[in-house]
């Protein structure tokens, strides 16, 4: 009988302790496989940046920035490169990556991609209105990722221009710097040449302008008529029917 008030002295001790059901739950922790790995990121980008420059000419050169480690992002399966309308794919740039499933998330990665290659100096001063020649030419070595859009990297791209302004010896040559030789002149006697799906009429016509191949012509037929249409070599116009 002595053990009878020892059993129910421990009985009220344990229900006085809360149930294993009345503790609140802890949140689980994402595990490393849950969580996007930060190398990929960059390796995703590095891709990107190489296929947007394949086409361009010389040796390049491709840097990604390290993504801040403290970064924290669910697990992508095919994570997806872009950049902004109307951005660079060299020199300074940035690069987007992003993830629509699972779980929806982007990020930006700074990079700098280099390209050195030739490119087309004046050798000499270049006068304003006066078709370069070859000998006027010359090719320099560098990063034509960090130079303005259009900058010349074939000689065959300059000689028979005419530069826009003078031109100090050793200026990197642009293709916005340097007027395309005239494929018709004013004047000239020019042929109009109007194509169908299934025909073809030409006539004769007097050029009223100086256009450049592609650029836009006008012409007075021997009706007197004046038409609009694209400049082509041989001294031909094109009309769109």
């Amino acid at each position: 009988m002595k053990l009878i008030p020892g059993l129910l002295a421990t009985l009220l001790c344990l229900a006085a302790l809360p149930s294993a059901s009345a503790v609140p739950a802890q949140p689980a922790q994402p595990s490393s496989a849950q969580r996007q790995a930060l190398p990929v990121l960059r390796a995703v980008a590095e891709q990107y940046l190489q296929t947007q420059a394949a086409g361009l000419p010389g040796q390049v050169s491709i840097k990604v920035g390290q993504v801040d480690p403290r970064t924290s992002l669910a697990a992508c399966p095919a994570p997806e490169a872009f950049q902004q309308p109307g951005a660079r794919a060299w020199g300074k740039t940035t690069v987007g990556v992003r993830c629509s499933a699972p779980q929806a998330w982007t990020i930006y990665l700074q990079a700098t991609v280099s390209v050195v290659a030739d490119y087309v100096v004046a050798a000499v001063p270049l006068a304003q209105g006066q078709p370069v020649e070859a000998g006027q030419l010359g090719l320099v070595k560098g990063d034509i990722a960090a130079m303005p859009n259009g900058i010349i990297t074939n000689m065959a791209q300059a000689i028979g221009r005419t530069p826009t302004a003078s031109l100090p010896a050793g200026t990197p040559l642009r293709l916005d710097t340097l007027k395309a030789k005239p494929v018709v002149q004013q004047g000239q006697a020019v042929r109009l040449v109007s194509k169908g799906a299934n025909f073809a009429v030409s006539s004769e016509a007097k050029a009223l302008n100086n256009a450049g191949e592609g650029q836009v012509a006008q012409a007075r037929t021997q009706s007197g008529t004046v038409v609009s249409g694209t400049a082509r070599a041989g001294g031909i116009i094109e009309v769109a029917i």
